[in-house]
């Protein structure tokens, strides 16, 4: 998928934000001659058709980095769907501030965001952005008389993509609007309470599962989703089960983790003559060598798959100040993404992840808005880890040097087996045993040049998660679980002030924004807004 140059798209799909972000328009690209009946004829059409719900992670759109955006009125970057992601995710965290002068970007932190915030909409117009198209593709297959085997395996990786969306959906939002496959385009959607999403989620994957259509692990093609990533998914489900229906399922997650731990996944270790250390191996720009270890990720390419999102804005908005863009494989930054104090502190010298650039800045963040203030990220990067060398470079004749490009090759993982294993270990020290859990546990720190804990507490492995899983987009999620998200752990800006302060409880769910409020009488707002 990250080689195709051309996306067939059998189908445009837009979503026009001034109405209910459910309105599908569905126009053959070549109406005279590409029906879908006439195009999915076998497996390589099938490939070209799903990559357009696949770029739904990946791109804006499905015309450049910023052309033809996938949702109308909205900043081609900034709705980026793993952009967003990061917005809600980790700017709301110890993990990330942002100091741009950028509309409401600072409200993330400052945890004061109201109900027509500009990102929060745009994040969850791209969730059901990425829900509609799944929909439309498994009703556009489902009319098509081909081979039943290949049928369903394609159904079921529209119904895994279509479950990712809808779990970010139930984590950030609750309640939502639901629409499936076999709703009506165009009706607006009933919402769904959060308990119920959360059942529909289970029987989803535990479906898909059971249908035994997708790739087990040494199958898996480039670019596609496998069994591993739906077990991966379903476990995440049962772990943060307590925070969405209010039953803790610790014993089903357990059990999902056993079957993912014996599917052949591993830690990934560093390869002969790698630049950098096993771990930063995993963020490189050459890290889809790394399928030992990562499960599922959205794939970038600077040339053909460019996007102001995903590991671009990631890198590019990590890189400011006194920072060598070309270190970092681009051709300039952006001056916006460093963490706190706070975070900074929970590693340790020799902590292989420790991969932050102090030279020229300062841990306290006097002022949010200035890059120097607060340690700046050097995690991910456009630098190929095999050889050292910038994919994509070119050489500057006035300057006499190399510079790095505009859009990066980096792919961003969504899903990991170190997490895998930091999952089992919480399950285990929340009364759920998984056999191995503690050695995978301390698998991890191994790798990061730390040494093992023998009994690991709750907070040991929330503080071993942050560590291992900055900037990947699971950080709220986890202090919310750890009942530290809006009391019990301030950091810097919290609350709008500069020693961090609690925040009213109802902060851990976004609100349903008011514009789609406006556009569907059947959506209630969410407690506190």
């Amino acid at each position: 998928m990250k080689k195709i140059q051309y996306i067939l798209g059998v189908v445009a799909l837009a979503v026009s934000v001034s109405s209910c972000v459910w309105d599908l328009n569905v126009t053959p690209i070549d109406p005279n001659a590409n029906t879908v009946d006439k195009v999915l004829t076998d497996k390589a059409s099938l490939d070209r058709y799903i990559s357009g719900v696949y770029l739904g992670f990946a791109t804006s759109g499905y015309y450049g980095p910023n052309g033809g955006a996938s949702i109308s009125g909205l900043d081609g970057g900034a709705s980026q769907y793993i952009r967003g992601l990061y917005h809600l995710q980790e700017l709301t965290t110890d993990e990330s501030v942002c100091g741009w002068n950028d509309q409401t970007i600072k409200n993330f932190h400052y945890m004061n965001w109201t109900t027509d915030d500009t990102f929060i909409y745009a994040f969850y117009s791209r969730i059901l952005m990425q829900v509609s198209s799944a929909n439309e593709f498994i009703r556009e297959v489902k009319k098509v008389d081909f081979d039943a085997a290949l049928q369903k395996r394609y159904i079921d990786e529209a119904r895994a993509m279509r479950a990712i969306a809808y779990y970010h959906a139930i984590d950030c939002f609750g309640n939502v609007p639901f629409a499936t496959d076999e709703d009506i385009v165009g009706v607006n959607p009933q919402q769904i309470s959060r308990a119920d999403l959360f059942a529909w989620l289970e029987g989803e994957l535990k479906d898909i599962l059971a249908n035994g259509a997708l790739p087990e692990r040494s199958a898996v093609e480039a670019g596609h989703i496998g069994m591993g990533a739906v077990k991966f998914l379903l476990a995440k489900l049962y772990l943060n089960a307590k925070v969405y229906t209010g039953t803790d399922r610790f014993a089903d997650c357990a059990n999902v983790l056993k079957d993912l731990m014996d599917d052949g996944y591993s830690l990934h270790t560093r390869p002969n003559g790698s630049t950098f250390s096993a771990y930063q191996d995993l963020f490189c720009a050459d890290n889809d060598r790394c399928t030992d270890e990562i499960i599922f990720s959205v794939e970038q390419d600077g040339l053909y798959t460019q996007s102001y999102g995903v590991t671009n804005y990631i890198i590019f908005a990590s890189t400011g100040g006194e920072m060598d863009p070309f270190a970092m494989g681009i051709s300039s930054g952006w001056g916006g993404l460093r963490t706190t104090p706070e975070f900074y502190h929970k590693f340790s010298a020799n902590d292989a992840r420790n991969l932050f650039y102090t030279a020229t800045q300062q841990e306290d963040i006097d002022d949010i808005g200035e890059f120097s203030h607060g340690i700046a990220f050097m995690k991910f990067r456009n630098v190929n880890s095999v050889d050292g060398e910038v994919p994509n470079k070119a050489y500057n004749e006035d300057d006499a040097k190399w510079t790095g490009p505009s859009f990066v090759n980096t792919d961003f993982p969504m899903m990991r087996y170190a997490d895998v294993l930091l999952m089992a270990a919480e399950c285990q020290a929340r009364g759920a045993a998984v056999p191995g859990a503690i050695d995978g546990f301390n698998a991890v720190r191994a790798r990061a040049g730390l040494n093992a804990i023998a009994n690991p507490s709750l907070q040991d492995i929330l503080d071993e998660r942050g560590r291992e899983l900055y900037q990947e987009c699971w950080r709220r999620s986890d202090l919310i679980r750890f009942g530290q998200f809006t009391s019990g752990y301030n950091w810097q800006w919290k609350g709008e002030v500069k020693d961090g302060r609690d925040v009213d409880s109802y902060r851990e769910l976004f609100p349903i924004p008011d514009s789609d409020r406006l556009a569907n009488s059947n959506l209630a707002q969410n407690p506190g807004y």
